[in-house]
């Protein structure tokens, strides 16, 4: 065993305290005694008079005398032959050792009948003596005390179940009972606005709160209200709860932790219950914070048919966190705080001013707010020198928080799992392939026919995306199976705020290029471009009948969001006809796919033999078969514009220290007194 650094002792998993251990003990050790002490209970006895004992011993009834000298008691065990005629039953009925039981007077004249007896040679059986008293005990409490301990301790258990499991206070009386997890002090959860990264303008609207919470009067002079909620609405891993933790953080108040499942309950009326105890404590602590995180599982929308599927109970307590909130009780000083990702799915009067006065907003983190998550998840790393934020953030597009601290641990995993002493830019790029398209599959075989196929399919994906104007920069080309594909291309989406219908319809050719090339190359097609197709279908209903792309249906958006709507918001012409131009559109960028990819046929074979022998390719060999993209991405162009302007800052900021050195030089040569004067 290896010394322990640390001088202390290590840690044991013991078991935790549980109160039913001690019941099934106690249960265990009357068992025990009873089957012990008094198995003599389940034999057949019959009390006689001391005289007829006598009768019974000169006859020669006896097999065995027992003197209780505590009791004054003497039992007596008939012999198997004279069972019958004393207890007027057989052996099988009365046991393998029926008893008569005498009470005596003087043990000293039964020890003289016995010993008269013996020499008369009418008992030649064991005799003895015991001292026991505990038969009626354990009868009394095998009979009377054991039952109604066993009812007590399952009424006991299923009360701690039905109470989640908590203390023994709790139960059926207090299952209507808030399950918040309170802090007393916000602060003690060690998490303030530096422990979220990036997120500055979600960051600047709960520092208000956080104002209001240490400053109230600073707004109250004014006139101005205590906000009642804010309502953070984003993705998942967004930060949500890390947020309203941050602010509890920094407020220093109180803060009522809990979920929106926890005010569902079996009983009727429970939810609203909990509601109300939630906002009493609260009350008492003011000024407080309570955080309902998911907050969806009671918020959602009312169904104004409740015939049609409304769940009572969800609407109760709905209706009580609205009275709560915003009713003729006063709740001063208390700020709820919520998160969902699903806003839309809302009640309209959980959202109305008042209420949740504020609806922040925490979406997913562009490229320097994921710089700014890197430098917080990177921090426990050992890195070497290869790993650079910048490129790591570039190769990130798209993910939340939780996404790239599973990226950092994920890659330090895998410098651990190949033996290396730091993680490095290469352990990032296989992290990064390993959530984005899954673990790869090395063992899989395919057969040669099969491997080419997929080259050609993935060559047309990077061609197509080559030579379209508004395809998103291709990263690499693989086709080493991973997760449920058997191939895919990489790319480096622009992060872009508008979305026009010349760039989507280019992403739609370049998702078709890989179809369009088996036709083109192999002479036949294959289900491997069913993801492709169905995302392409997806896009092109979503422009036509959302965004009002289409010639036929300009400037009309179908969207529906009524969650109780049985129906289409139009007629089955118009859906004939959403479905003509959905088809249209796909075929013409179908043949515009086959179009390039024939006017390019030469370098896609190239392509195509690249990957079949190197299984793996990347942007620069692309570039050495085709030449330079034709186009340069809006990505390239805010790369460089950022590159250009960080120069320029680094390069203004050099100056300005050069110019400060110089002055101070100058200032030293001029003051006789300098210590650089002194010394010289």
């Amino acid at each position: 065993m290896e010394p322990n650094n640390n001088n202390k002792e290590p840690k044991m998993n013991m078991p935790k305290f549980n109160m039913n251990w001690i019941y099934a003990i106690v249960i265990a050790i009357l068992i025990g005694l009873y089957m012990t002490g008094g198995t003599d209970s389940s034999e057949t006895k019959k009390q006689i008079a001391y005289s007829k004992f006598k009768d019974m011993v000169t006859a020669g009834y006896a097999q065995k005398i027992v003197i209780n000298k505590t009791q004054n008691e003497l039992r007596m065990y008939v012999k198997p032959e004279k069972v019958r005629e004393v207890f007027k039953q057989s052996v099988q009925q009365t046991g393998t050792e029926p008893f008569i039981t005498v009470e005596i007077g003087s043990v000293d004249q039964v020890e003289q009948f016995i010993s008269q007896m013996r020499a008369d040679k009418k008992f030649t059986g064991e005799f003895s003596y015991e001292n026991r008293n505990n038969n009626e005990v354990m009868n009394f409490l095998l009979y009377n005390i054991l039952p109604i301990v066993a009812i007590v301790a399952v009424w006991i258990f299923f009360m701690r179940r039905m109470g989640g499991g908590s203390s023994m206070g709790s139960g059926i009386f207090n299952v209507g009972k808030s399950r918040a997890k309170m802090y007393e002090n916000g602060g003690n959860l060690n998490i303030t606005f530096k422990d979220v990264a990036g997120q500055a303008g979600a960051k600047q609207e709960m520092q208000e709160i956080v104002d209001f919470l240490k400053n109230p009067q600073k707004y109250t002079e004014l006139g101005g209200k205590i906000p009642k909620g804010a309502l953070l609405v984003g993705p998942p891993g967004t930060g949500k709860t890390l947020m309203a933790k941050a602010v509890a953080g920094e407020a220093g108040v109180p803060f009522f932790s809990m979920s929106g499942s926890d005010f569902v309950e079996m009983f009727v009326g429970v939810g609203a219950s909990r509601v109300r105890d939630l906002f009493q404590q609260a009350k008492q602590k003011a000024p407080c914070i309570i955080f309902i995180d998911e907050i969806d599982a009671v918020g959602r929308a009312r169904s104004k048919n409740p015939a049609m599927g409304g769940n009572d109970e969800r609407e109760n307590t709905l209706n009580a966190l609205l009275t709560e909130m915003d009713g003729f009780g006063t709740n001063s000083g208390i700020i709820t705080l919520a998160a969902t990702n699903r806003a839309d799915m809302l009640d309209s009067a959980l959202l109305r001013a008042g209420r949740f006065d504020r609806q922040i907003h925490v979406d997913l983190p562009d490229l320097n707010e994921r710089k700014e998550v890197f430098n917080v998840h990177l921090k426990p790393l050992k890195l070497d020198d290869t790993v650079d934020i910048d490129f790591l953030a570039r190769q990130t597009p798209g993910f939340s928080g939780a996404d790239i601290a599973n990226v950092c641990n994920e890659a330090a995993l895998i410098a651990a799992r190949h033996d290396r002493e730091k993680v490095g830019k290469q352990d990032f790029l296989d992290a990064v392939d390993r959530i984005i398209g899954g673990l790869e599959k090395k063992t899989k075989v395919m057969t040669e026919a099969e491997k080419k196929s997929i080259a050609i399919h993935e060559a047309g994906h990077a061609t197509i995306s080559w030579f379209t104007e508004f395809a998103n920069p291709l990263v690499k080309v693989s086709i080493v199976p991973r997760g449920r594909a058997l191939g895919a291309a990489w790319y480096l989406p622009e992060e872009r705020v508008l979305q026009t219908k010349e760039a989507m319809l280019d992403e739609m050719c370049a998702l078709l290029g890989g179809r369009a090339a088996e036709e083109l190359f192999i002479g036949h097609i294959s289900t491997g471009a069913m993801n492709d197709l169905e995302r392409t279908t997806k896009q092109a209903y979503g422009m036509i009948a959302y965004a009002g792309m289409s010639d036929k249906l300009p400037n009309i958006c179908y969207y529906n969001n009524t969650e109780y709507q049985f129906q289409r918001p139009y007629s089955e012409t118009t859906a004939k006809i959403m479905d003509d131009e959905v088809l249209k559109m796909i075929n013409e960028q179908y043949d515009r796919a086959k179009s390039i990819l024939t006017e390019h046929k030469d370098g896609h074979a190239q392509l195509a033999q690249l990957l079949i022998e190197r299984e793996v390719i990347f942007a620069e060999d692309v570039e050495k078969i085709f030449g330079p993209r034709p186009w340069t991405s809006r990505a390239e162009e805010l790369l460089e514009a950022q590159q250009r302007a960080e120069a320029e800052a680094m390069a203004e900021r050099r100056a300005k220290e050069l110019e400060e050195e110089k002055r101070k030089e100058q200032k030293e040569q001029k003051d006789p007194e300098s210590p650089l004067q002194k010394e010289q």
